[in-house]
């Protein structure tokens, strides 16, 4: 019988860890676990469940990456809107001592964990109410020009993408878009859909809506290229609203919502059409959001029942991404 050294030409290394970035096909023997340990390739993507959020939450603001990931502001039930900001390092989350200025929910969030902009939203009455955050505390800027909610954000700190929302009263649903450039807020190019609820991705100069209320539920996808919006002929597969985003207009991800019930579905965009992928473990509406296509993250959100807040947190494995698995045997 061959061995593993005569056909690969090397022995199976020992290591009492899993390495920090293992070649694909890579065997090795995990002495802590006493396992076998193989590196592949994902046919489609996964998510796995993470660790709570400190503070049950839906419609809050999201940025960063999923190593490196930021969550401010929502509702929780019962005890109401929160400013509330955590800090996720890939395995946990960290409450920081200070939260948003003005706390509210259903605001815009962009950027990444240490450079990051929170706007819009609800405090009771729609909000102008645009926060900069630098790793550690929320600093007031420039006002957006419209107060609205329920609106979704794409972009970085100082280049964002404010996109449509909703106000009461007067019930109105906005396709009005505003850009920041790290000073003052600019009205962009209108949405083809007014929408509210919606999710996004990209870039203000290269940013992507999809989903959302108008007032129906719509799967309608758009793209932007700086000036206006073009609308995609396909959209999502799935029509909701309080979907969320990650990723690029060429590689974007949405996941979650509400249709008919709380929604599990997930999504990949490569810049012309949806294909269906792997549903979250916990259909939910209005979770947050960070990340990218590959790797991206979901918490919080509403789950329906008493409370219906949940802490709970996924992160998404995209397909074609590496993976490293156990080796069974007997």
């Amino acid at each position: 019988m061959s061995e593993y050294k005569g056909i690969k030409g090397f022995s199976i290394q020992s290591l009492s860890a899993d390495p920090a970035d293992p070649n694909i096909g890579q065997v090795w023997y995990n002495s802590t676990s006493a396992s076998f340990k193989v590196t592949t390739i994902t046919t489609s993507g996964t998510w796995a469940t993470g660790n709570n959020l400190n503070t049950a939450r839906y419609l809050a603001g999201g940025a960063g990456t999923q190593t490196a990931g930021l969550a401010f502001g929502g509702y929780n039930d019962p005890a109401g809107i929160t400013g509330s900001t955590e800090l996720y390092d890939g395995t946990n989350w960290t409450n920081n001592p200070t939260g948003l200025n003005t706390p509210r929910t259903a605001l815009a969030g962009c950027g990444t964990q240490t450079a990051a902009l929170g706007f819009g939203g609800t405090t009771g009455s729609p909000s102008t109410a645009t926060e900069s955050w630098n790793g550690s505390t929320w600093t007031s800027v420039a006002n957006m020009g419209t107060a609205r909610y329920s609106l979704t954000g794409a972009g970085t700190q100082t280049a964002a993408l404010a996109i449509g929302g909703f106000t009461f009263p007067p019930s109105t649903i906005y396709s009005a878009t505003e850009e920041y450039d790290g000073s003052i807020w600019t009205v962009g190019g209108s949405l083809n859909t007014a929408r509210h609820s919606s999710g996004a991705a990209g870039t203000q100069t290269a940013g992507l809506a999809f989903g959302g209320a108008s007032p129906s539920l719509t799967g309608a996808t758009e793209e932007y290229d700086g000036t206006s919006w073009t609308s995609n002929p396909t959209g999502l597969n799935t029509a909701r609203s309080r979907v969320r985003g990650a990723g690029t207009q060429t590689a974007a991800l949405a996941f979650g919502g509400e249709a008919t019930i709380k929604s599990a579905a997930t999504e990949s965009y490569d810049g012309s059409t949806w294909t269906t992928d792997t549903s979250m473990n916990t259909g939910r509406g209005g979770p947050g959001n960070a990340g990218t296509q590959a790797s991206a993250l979901a918490f919080g959100g509403d789950v329906g029942g008493v409370p219906f807040t949940t802490a709970a947190t996924e992160e998404w494995t995209g397909g074609g991404s590496p993976l490293t698995q156990t080796i069974t045997v007997s």
